[in-house]
């Protein structure tokens, strides 16, 4: 019987080498896989520092509706506005800011990098003050140094302009554009003065004619007396009476015809800088009391004194505008206490008499040039007055009826001239003239001996003439002293 056929040693040990090899190489890929999977995962971000300060940035200044761009110096991953009502403010990317002005106001912005650092800026929004300006150096050429700047809601002019007549315009420019309030800073380089020449000429004249008479006849017929009394007098100045002896029949009468003639003349001047107003008064001040509402003590009317002026007077504003022409409103007025009254009665029963003013004013305002005149005439008053009594019937008697009567007969008629003369003037230099310069006080004997009420004007006095110069010490000459 045959034997099987064993295999060789060596082919047994090869095959078991490598089985013992396949089982380490899967042992080793299965330690390997997760240092490989650790190697391919993304490393962690690095936490931020918080303890990074925080930095102020430059104010931003924006105008309504219009917006700018913000270049950062690092990327920034957030940011956060404190009034989004004033400023509209996106982050486009980590390193551009887009801003826009939405209302007048003040706001902040915080931007927080990725490095954590914070940075704080301010916001100001105001009006278009750029715009504002180019339109005023675009229809006021001339006038290159106005300067147009924005506070709060409103708009400031500073600057220096030619003359008021070209403030007036730019802070009218400014109000149109649509500020809310304009603050006027301007100033004018050569403010202008104007002095005003004032004639003020009144004639006024007035006829009173009076006439009156007092009658007292007494009569008997047998047993019956009779008596006419009149008394129609008119307290006139003259005063004629007839009576007869033996009787008391008398007659009375008494006339009176008066002419009054009032001439004024004033002739006021008064100085003002374009733009500003000028007053003068040349008259006084009469006082009035006026009653209050409440009782006093004892429960008497309180009463105050009121303060009222009267003479000539003179209110004017001048405004110089270009080409020398003169922009002025004037009012002049005249005034004056009436000879007749006010009566009323005081708490106490007492009856008193108030004076009152009359008073002529004009206003107007006219353009002209320096050294023409203008004249406000035509302030004509006519008044007529006529008072008549008598008595009835025997009053209506033709001729004799004069004696039951009294007239009165009153025409009063003014008029009032004003013309004015503006000029542009400049201050003095120097010494001015004044007119008590040549009046010399008189000495005793000149008084007392001679009557006189100035003294003898004085020689001028003569300046002395100048010292000759000393000779020069090294012209060869001898000058001053010799020390020896």
């Amino acid at each position: 019987m045959d034997r099987p056929i064993s295999q060789p040693l060596s082919c047994r040990l090869t095959l078991l080498a490598a089985a013992l090899a396949t089982a380490l190489g899967a042992v080793s890929a299965q330690a390997a896989e997760p240092a490989r999977r650790a190697a391919t995962k993304p490393a962690l971000a690095q936490p931020a520092d918080a303890n990074l300060p925080t930095e102020m940035a430059p104010p931003m200044r924006l105008t309504t509706g219009k917006s700018t761009l913000l270049k950062l110096t690092e990327p920034m991953s957030r940011i956060s506005v404190g009034n989004p009502e004033v400023a509209d403010v996106v982050l486009i990317n980590p390193r551009e800011v887009y801003l826009l002005g939405k209302k007048v106001g003040s706001t902040n912005v915080f931007l927080w990098s990725k490095s954590g650092r914070t940075t704080i800026m301010d916001i100001h929004v105001s009006f278009d003050a750029t715009g504002l300006q180019d339109k005023l150096h675009q229809l006021m050429p001339e006038e290159r140094a106005i300067k147009v700047s924005g506070a709060g809601e409103s708009l400031v002019l500073t600057g220096k302009v030619a003359d008021a007549t070209r403030v007036q315009r730019a802070v009218f420019l400014a109000e149109q554009f649509g500020s809310k309030k304009v603050i006027n800073l301007l100033s004018t380089t050569d403010p202008m003065q104007v002095m005003l020449e004032v004639k003020v000429a009144e004639v006024s004249k007035t006829v009173l004619d009076k006439l009156g008479a007092e009658l007292s006849l007494t009569g008997t017929s047998g047993r019956t007396s009779f008596t006419l009394l009149t008394s129609l007098l008119t307290g006139a100045a003259g005063t004629i009476g007839v009576t007869r002896s033996g009787s008391t029949n008398a007659l009375t009468l008494d006339a009176e015809l008066r002419n009054g003639l009032v001439k004024i003349l004033a002739e006021p001047t008064i100085m003002a800088i374009s733009g500003q107003e000028g007053a003068f008064l040349a008259g006084g001040k009469v006082y009035i009391p006026v009653a209050q509402g409440g009782a006093g003590i004892g429960g008497v009317a309180a009463f105050t004194l009121e303060e009222k002026e009267f003479g000539v007077g003179l209110k004017f504003t001048p405004t110089v505008l270009e080409g020398g022409r003169i922009n002025l409103r004037v009012t002049p007025e005249v005034s004056e206490l009436s000879q007749i009254g006010a009566s009323f009665t005081t708490g106490t029963g007492a009856t008193s008499v108030l004076p009152t003013i009359t008073t002529r004013r004009a206003s107007t305002t006219v353009q002209l040039f320096d050294g023409q005149s203008f004249a406000i005439g035509g302030l004509i008053k006519s008044n007529v007055t006529e008072a008549l009594k008598k008595f009835p019937g025997l009053g209506e008697v033709p001729v004799i009826g004069a004696l039951f009567r009294s007239t009165e007969f009153q025409n009063e008629r003014s008029e009032l001239l004003f013309i004015i003369t503006p000029r542009l003037v400049k201050p003095v230099e120097g010494y001015v003239a004044l007119p008590t310069d040549r009046f010399v006080a008189p000495t005793p004997a000149e008084f007392l001996l001679g009557g006189q009420m100035e003294g003898s004007p004085q020689a001028p006095v003569v300046p002395a003439a100048p010292k000759a110069a000393p000779a020069n010490p090294q012209s060869g000459i001898p000058a001053g002293f010799e020390l020896k």
